[in-house]
């Protein structure tokens, strides 16, 4: 029986042991409702009418796990590569369900995602199907004929159909007709229309959210310029468009100008996400248009104005920072540089050098923001962080002990680890071949957003306000403020957040003017994900314009655990917390580190005459990488240089500072 015939049941009895009660003289009841109701507002005290610290409450309180950045079967290169899934399975396997994934492989979520936006390629959206099951359009071509028999042998003859439409992709040597408007329009129209209406099905405001979304795939000469584009809309207005494409264009001012038109066109919502900066080989912050003319005012605010956000992390490495030019950070190439640092996404074009460094990674970009910011008056490069995948397989399955790979031939297997996904291509007079294998890659990441509510809306208007931050695959949660009043006894109070927003800004915020006499001080929490291992410390990473217009950067330890026992240095570092991984087993213990961290830091290099960002960064303990549970699992051996360890972290979204001019 549940509990409404339970209810109704008692309801019955008692009518018939009292009629009274059960309506014999109904106006008892309602006069003791109308009391209630009609009680006069202006009498209750002041301290009653606040006596619920939750009422009236604006600010978000939940935070919320997705991917922004997620192929299936319509991404030609995910279809090529073994990808059989649909979007309807993603949102499935988003959702909590369980799948089989396209080699077999039944697979599950630990946790479901809050959501999850399905980014396919644009360009020849649904057209390798097509090529797959021998449209006569397609396979008259010898390249196409032959690609459709690569891929229906399936395993590395498919797998090199993947590498050859990539590179062709990127330079410029497709297939004529897979490019030919007149052949591909109405399939590719089709194809988008379809997908926008399984988002309709599978998005369920305040359960889940199926973000409408697709991927921009411009990569000139092998270099990712990639962009994910973001609908806040439903499909009523996705449809009144088809997705611009890098086909169309590979210039990224091109991409706003048509995004800038469908918010015309529809009285839409659009933002864009860049990814794999570590793989643009400087192009991704050149100083520079795509063109190569400098940088203007006017380019400034429009790319401030449509790329608010940049994927930090994701399969094909972490794009933070480089040890080159981070030389004082010691996390500054320990976590998703190995295999990544060797060249641009195609490992075509030339070596990755220390010249490209500045114009390549997120922290790097930010710093070089600063400088355009003093010379424009407007900065470009004025972004949050977000993690995600680029999944292939239509698995966002990236924690270290569930990890499905990108693609569907680097699903578990005992061999996945030595497949080789990329061999450098260069002439040799640039350097020594290199070779990315599926052990570079990484299990990661997640896109966490502090929002108002699970909906398309809400979700849009955190990332578009920067209210966001990137994990490696953890879920650790993380609160980041700046003020000029914190102190030490706000984190005694139970609710951070009200605090932090009483007197201060989120992630992505702003500070200005800064009043005289004060510094910065900024409010950082930070508490475990239960599956993951605990928290070795918080850092605050600072980036300035000192006095002679030069960026520089530092990275301050604020919290950390095992404080009674782990003191700072005479040089300032921290010793490390220590290691309790079991290779052999893939098993850590929690016996080091701390479930949750907190502090107040003021700046003690503030200037106010310097323009600044800062951004907080979470550390956890060491634990097995997917690696060692493959090993373990398989019961296999890998080469000395595979990384069996690894730390997981995340990123809150910058604060600047700017000073009053």
């Amino acid at each position: 029986m549940s509990n409404r015939e339970l209810w109704v049941a008692v309801v019955a009895v008692l009518a018939v042991a009292s009629p009274t009660l059960a309506g014999e003289n109904p106006q008892l009841i309602d006069e003791y409702d109308a009391t209630a109701a009609n009680a006069d507002s202006s009498q209750v005290s002041a301290a009653t009418r606040d006596y619920s610290p939750y009422a009236g409450r604006t600010y978000p309180t939940q935070v919320f796990w997705g991917d922004t950045h997620h192929h299936t079967s319509n991404s030609g290169d995910g279809f090529a590569a073994g990808d059989r899934l649909t979007p309807q399975d993603s949102y499935r396997f988003a959702r909590g369900e369980e799948v089989i994934s396209s080699t077999g492989v039944p697979a599950k979520l630990s946790r479901p995602l809050d959501f999850l936006v399905v980014s396919d390629h644009a360009e020849g959206l649904g057209l390798m199907q097509e090529v797959y099951r021998g449209n006569p359009a397609f396979v008259s071509d010898p390249t196409l004929a032959r690609w459709s028999k690569a891929m229906q042998a399936g395993g590395e003859e498919a797998a090199g159909v993947q590498t050859e439409v990539v590179k062709a992709q990127a330079m410029g040597t497709l297939p004529g007709p897979i490019k030919d408007p007149k052949v591909v329009g109405p399939i590719m129209k089709s194809v988008w229309q379809e997908y926008t209406a399984t988002a309709e099905k599978y998005n369920e405001p305040g359960r889940f959210t199926a973000m409408i979304g697709y991927e921009w795939t411009s990569v000139p000469g092998g270099n990712n310029l990639h962009r994910n584009v973001l609908f806040r809309d439903g499909k009523d207005r996705a449809d009144q468009i088809f997705p611009f494409s890098a086909w169309q264009s590979e210039d990224p001012e091109k991409l706003w100008a048509w995004m800038e038109a469908y918010e015309k066109k529809t009285g839409g919502q659009l933002l864009a996400i860049p990814h794999n900066g570590n793989l643009s080989n400087g192009r991704m912050f050149e100083l520079t248009d795509f063109s190569g003319q400098p940088l203007t005012r006017d380019y400034a605010e429009r790319r401030a104005r449509w790329e608010v956000l940049q994927e930090i992390i994701q399969t094909k490495g972490n794009s933070e920072t480089h040890p080159l030019l981070s030389a004082n950070d010691e996390f500054a190439g320990d976590l998703g540089m190995a295999g990544w640092e060797y060249g641009n996404l195609t490992l075509t074009e030339k070596p990755l050098t220390r010249a490209m460094m500045p114009t390549t990674y997120l922290r790097a970009g930010l710093m070089r923001g600063l400088e355009q910011q003093a010379k424009l008056g407007v900065n470009p490069f004025k972004f949050g962080f977000v993690g995600s995948t680029d999944v292939h397989n239509s698995l966002t399955a990236i924690e270290e002990d569930n990890y499905f790979g990108k693609m569907p031939y680097q699903e578990p297997s005992p061999t996945r680890w030595e497949h080789v996904s990329k061999v450098s291509s260069w002439d040799d007079a640039l350097g020594p071949k290199r070779t990315r294998y599926t052990w570079h890659y990484l299990a990661a990441g997640y896109a966490a957003v502090w929002a108002t509510a699970n909906t398309r809306e809400a979700l849009w208007d955190a990332m578009k306000r920067k209210e966001v931050y990137g994990t490696s695959g953890t879920r650790i949660t993380l609160r980041f403020f700046g003020g000029w009043d914190y102190a030490a006894a706000d984190l005694e109070h139970r609710d951070v957040a009200r605090i932090g927003y009483a007197k201060g800004v989120p992630m992505g915020g702003d500070l200005s003017h800064a009043p005289a006499g004060k510094v910065p001080t900024f409010l950082v929490a930070a508490m475990k994900d239960p599956l993951f291992g605990n928290l070795d410390r918080i850092q605050i990473v600072k980036g300035w314009l000192d006095n002679d217009g030069v960026a520089r950067e530092r990275v301050y330890d604020v919290a950390w655990g095992d404080a009674e026992r782990r003191k700072p240095g005479r040089d300032g570092k921290l010793p490390p917390v220590g290691n309790t991984v079991n290779v052999a087993t893939a098993t850590w213990t929690d016996t080091i580190g701390d479930p949750e961290l907190a502090a107040v830091w003021r700046d003690p290099d503030f200037d106010a005459r310097q323009r600044a960002f800062y951004y907080a960064r979470v550390i956890e303990i060491p634990t097995p990488r997917w690696t060692a549970y493959d090993q373990v699992r398989f019961g296999i051996r890998m080469s000395p240089e595979v990384p069996m360890v690894q730390q997981e972290r995340a990123w809150s979204s910058p604060i600047w500072y700017t000073p009053g001019e």
